[in-house]
C-alpha cells in the first residue's frame, strides 16, 4: 500500500470514529442550528471552513509536518474527558468544547502546533457557531432588552412622544386612539441574535480581506504584535459588538416611534421582519465601512509590505544577471 493510499485510509478511520463518538452531539448541534434563529449562522460555517481550507491547499501542503505526541495526546485525551464530563452532567456546551478540543489535539499530534496555528481562523469560527449554555445566554440578553427599552423610549422622548417605561416593556399612546398600548421588548428583539451573527462575519471579513503576503517579523516570538494587518482584524472583530447593539437599538428605538403614528400593528409581521434585514445590512456597511477606514489610514509600510518582498523585472525583457567580482561577492 502506497503512502498516500495509507494515510486517506488513515483519514477515513480517524473521520468515522469521530463521528461515531460525537453522533449525538453533532445531530443535536445540527438541530440547533437548523430550529434556533440565534444560530441559524452555523449552517454555513462548516461551509465557509471547507472554502477556507480549499484556498490554503497550498500553503498546507506546503507546511513542514513537526507532530508533537506528546502535546497532541494530551488534548485528545482531555477532549474526550471533557466529552465524558459532558454526557454525565448533561451539559451540552461542555460536549461541544470538547470536539474542537479533540480535533485541535488531533491536528497537533500528527502535523504540529505550526498547523494547528495556520488553523485558528477556522477553529474561531467554529467555536463562534456553538450555542452557549442558556444561563450565558439569558446573562447577555435581557441587558441588551433594557438598554434597547431605555434607547427607544430616550428616541421617543425626544421627540415629544409621551411614553412610559417598565423593565423591558414600553408603554405608549398611539394617535387617535383614546387607548393605551404596550411594547414588550421580548429576547428576539435584544439584538443578542444580530450580535453572534455580526461578530461571525468580521471574523469572516477581516480573514478574507486581509493581505495574503502579511507575515510578522522573522526572528521575533511576539512579532505578530506589529502587524498592522492583526491589529485591523482585532478593531474590525471589537467594532462588531457596539455596531451590532446599536443598529439594534436604533431598530427598537424606530418601532415604538412608528408605532406611536401608526399603532403597534408595525411591530409585527413584514415590518418586523423587513426591519431586522435592514439592521443586518446596515450593520454590515458600517462594518465595511470601519475597514475601509483602517485601510485608507493604513501606515506605508504595510501597503508595501508585499511589493518589497518581489523584485520588478526589467521592461526590456532582458535578464540581468549580477556581477562577480574576482573575490566572489556580488556588485
Amino acid at each position: 500500500m502506497s503512502v498516500a493510499a495509507k494515510k486517506l485510509w488513515q483519514s477515513l478511520a480517524l473521520s468515522f470514529a469521530i463521528i461515531f463518538t460525537y453522533a449525538t452531539v453533532l445531530a443535536k448541534l445540527f438541530h440547533d442550528w437548523w430550529n434556533d434563529e440565534n444560530y441559524s449562522h452555523g449552517l454555513l460555517i462548516p461551509l465557509i471552513i471547507g472554502y477556507i481550507l480549499w484556498m490554503q491547499r497550498d500553503k498546507l501542503a506546503r507546511m513542514q509536518v513537526k507532530p508533537a505526541e506528546l502535546l497532541g495526546g494530551a488534548a485528545v485525551l482531555l477532549g474526550l474527558l471533557g466529552l465524558w464530563v459532558g454526557v454525565a452532567g448533561a451539559e451540552l456546551y461542555t460536549q461541544r468544547l470538547s470536539l474542537i478540543l479533540l480535533l485541535a489535539g488531533m491536528v497537533v499530534y500528527f502535523w504540529g502546533l505550526a498547523l494547528l496555528k495556520f488553523l485558528l481562523v477556522p477553529f474561531g469560527l467554529l467555536f463562534l457557531a456553538m450555542p452557549i449554555p442558556a444561563i450565558i445566554f439569558n446573562k447577555i440578553a435581557f441587558p441588551l432588552q433594557l438598554f434597547a427599552s431605555r434607547c427607544a423610549v430616550w428616541s421617543m422622548s425626544v421627540l415629544g412622544i409621551p411614553v412610559l417605561r417598565q423593565g423591558n416593556i414600553i408603554e405608549l399612546k398611539p394617535l387617535n386612539s383614546f387607548d393605551t398600548k404596550k411594547l414588550e421588548v421580548v429576547e428576539a428583539c435584544s439584538g443578542i441574535r444580530s450580535l453572534m451573527t455580526l461578530i461571525t462575519l468580521a471574523v469572516v471579513f477581516a480573514y478574507f480581506t486581509h493581505s495574503p503576503g502579511d507575515q510578522p517579523p522573522s526572528g521575533k516570538r511576539f512579532g505578530w504584535l506589529k502587524s498592522y494587518w492583526f491589529w485591523r482584524a482585532t478593531i474590525v472583530i471589537a467594532s462588531s459588538i457596539p455596531i451590532a447593539i446599536l443598529t439594534n437599538a436604533f431598530r427598537v428605538s424606530g418601532t415604538g416611534v412608528l408605532a406611536h403614528y401608526y399603532g403597534t400593528e408595525v411591530a409585527d409581521g413584514f415590518f418586523h421582519s423587513f426591519s431586522g434585514w435592514a439592521v443586518y445590512i446596515a450593520a454590515f456597511i458600517l462594518l465595511f465601512g470601519i475597514g475601509m477606514i483602517l485601510d485608507r489610514f493604513r501606515p506605508a509600510q504595510a501597503g508595501d509590505e508585499q511589493s518589497k518582498k518581489k523584485t520588478p523585472e526589467p521592461e526590456t525583457g532582458v535578464s540581468i544577471s549580477p556581477v562577480i567580482s574576482a573575490e566572489g561577492s556580488e556588485l
